[in-house]
């Protein structure tokens, strides 16, 4: 799939590094005919680490008219498409459209608590835990089905984007990030003979609903930390997620491989 770009709009973080390549990526791209512009633009490129990449998503609205790429001037750079070195290839590649476009499912969740409903998207995970950090008890179904009342630290939901993020330093797995699944991973689940909990990630396709239901609904506040932003809501009743229909479009260059990429980025020093 090829998608018409002419029109780039740079997203970078504020250290030298990242400006200096920034500036460096503005006038090659220019060079080669693109128009580097603040609206209405076809690709978004982020310039630093997987933190930059996120706020390009989340600032664009995950809009699905965009194509997204990274350069990678941070540290790990999982989200990150791109070396500093690799950019005069991909000013050619992109030029020639030489590339392929891999759509990448978007998380949805809906917090509805006593005053109202939060709605929020996400592209990694998002972290439930209680309010002061006190253990979490809360009901667990998919599509209304009761999966489990979880006790514990706290559950982390991820997409297959985010298993590769704080889902595997919770010991979930690795998923390509072309399926579109949640994993919902728990954080320090306890196990007794008065409680009982899952310790192993469970993996759900798209448009299933997981909702989420603390145990004292009248008598509890919930920290949920959606792609790294902490939100607090008193007296919750649920919290539903799910990928649904809605997409982004990420570029790859034509060497992109994902099974290289976790060796490189995880397992070779």
């Amino acid at each position: 799939m090829i998608w018409m770009i002419k029109k780039v709009r740079l997203f970078s973080n504020d250290n030298t590094l990242s400006e200096k390549v920034s500036e460096v990526l503005r006038e090659k791209l220019e060079e080669s005919g693109f128009e580097i512009v603040k609206t209405d633009y076809d690709l978004a490129i982020a310039v630093g680490g997987d933190g930059t990449f996120l706020r390009a998503v989340k600032e664009t609205n995950f809009d699905e008219n965009i194509v997204y790429v990274g350069v990678n001037s941070g540290t790990l750079g999982f989200l990150q498409e791109i070396t500093v070195e690799e950019i005069d290839q991909f000013i050619d590649e992109l030029k020639n459209g030489y590339y392929k476009l891999e759509e990448v499912g978007i998380q949805k969740t809906v917090i509805s608590f006593k005053d109202g409903q939060s709605m929020f998207y996400s592209l990694n995970e998002i972290v439930v835990r209680d309010k002061d950090l006190k253990t979490l008890k809360i009901d667990v179904s998919i599509d209304g089905d009761l999966l489990e009342r979880f006790i514990g630290d706290g559950l982390l939901i991820a997409s297959s984007v985010g298993s590769t993020a704080h889902n595997l330093s919770y010991g979930g797995s690795i998923v390509f990030n072309t399926f579109s699944t949640l994993q919902i991973t728990p954080i320090a689940p306890i196990n007794s003979k008065v409680y009982r909990s899952l310790i192993n990630s469970v993996i759900v396709p798209d448009r299933k609903v997981i909702s989420l239901c603390p145990e004292n609904t009248s008598d509890n506040g919930i920290l949920i930390t959606i792609d790294g932003e902490t939100h607090v809501y008193d007296d919750v009743y649920s919290i539903e997620t799910e990928i649904g229909d809605r997409k982004i479009k990420c570029m790859r260059l034509r060497h992109y491989n994902f099974p290289q990429k976790i060796n490189e980025k995880l397992l070779t020093d």
